[in-house]
């Protein structure tokens, strides 16, 4: 598994990467945890959002294909205010997906 933190600008500010994990996967964590930020969503909330007929279909062929539609990606706040982003990457989009809201969870318990 590969995971990124951005900060509020959704520059990768940290990323972690296990031993063995797939070469895409360091771009696809920064790009979920971009894309949470930059839209203001996590991303498992995004891929309904983008299915064919939904108001935000296509949207991932934008940012120069930095939005990623499926899940893994979650905005960190303090109060109300975006202060960076997380992304995972490296399994499948609900074990990401997992991932990203227990490290949700761990932070807004910090």
């Amino acid at each position: 598994a590969v995971t990124a933190v951005c900060d509020a600008g959704g520059n990768v500010v940290c990323t972690l990467r296990d031993d063995d994990a797939f070469i895409a996967s360091v771009d696809i964590a920064a790009n979920k945890a971009f894309t949470s930020v930059s839209l203001k969503m996590p991303t498992k909330q995004l891929a309904q959002l983008a299915q064919p007929g939904e108001s935000l279909y296509g949207i991932q062929f934008t940012n120069n294909g930095r939005i990623v539609i499926f899940g893994g990606g979650v905005p960190l706040t303090r109060g109300e205010t975006i202060i960076g982003g997380f992304g995972v990457s490296g399994g499948s989009a609900e074990q990401d997906t997992a991932l990203a809201d227990y490290a949700l969870e761990l932070f807004q318990n910090m």
